[in-house]
């Protein structure tokens, strides 16, 4: 299985990647683009220009690309970047190939989508950039649906805005016998 997870700075997408890899003890968890970038020497500006979220798309779609042995959930899709750009107001349509936006999402099996709730709200550690943070929700949530690219209509979506304590759960039960749990000790 392979699995991204999306969503918004802030609200718990990587815990959730760690807890699901705990749980799926065949599947490593991807690195987010952004750190990857870092560990080559790329240096983001604060906060991100364009060009900074054009360079973790294109890495968020390489890594979709890159064969593996094994299961593998992603911190983050190429979904997460075209939001990041439409929410700081660059047409992200001119920024991307709908042609290789489809090769790489075909290759995942769900898109979970974390996003923004009220308990997210009054749960998690107060987020920087709140502005930035609302805007990427929303047009994250916007692109999910309409996918106007027709890029990931294909691919199952599990949006989660329910409570947190229950994300794992959540995701697992929508694996169905996909679903490995850890022997016990």
């Amino acid at each position: 299985m392979r699995i991204a997870i999306s969503g918004t700075h802030g609200t718990g997408k990587t815990t959730l990647a760690e807890a699901l890899c705990a749980h799926l003890p065949e599947h490593v968890m991807a690195e987010e683009p952004y750190y990857l970038l870092e560990e080559q020497g790329y240096e983001f500006g604060f906060p991100p220009s364009s060009e900074d979220y054009r360079a973790m798309l294109a890495c968020s779609i390489r890594g979709l690309r890159a064969p593996s042995a094994s299961g593998v959930v992603f911190d983050r899709s190429p979904l997460d970047y075209l939001a990041y750009l439409a929410a700081i107001g660059v047409d992200w349509s001119e920024q991307v190939d709908a042609g290789s936006l489809r090769p790489a999402f075909a290759t995942l099996d769900l898109l979970v989508v974390v996003a923004v709730t009220p308990e997210t709200e009054r749960s998690l550690p107060a987020a920087e950039l709140p502005g930035l943070r609302s805007r990427m929700n929303d047009a994250l949530l916007e692109l999910v649906y309409d996918d106007p690219l027709d890029a990931w209509t294909d691919i199952p979506v599990l949006e989660l805005s329910g409570p947190l304590d229950d994300r794992l759960d959540t995701v697992l039960a929508a694996l169905g016998p996909h679903r490995r749990t850890p022997a016990r000790s």
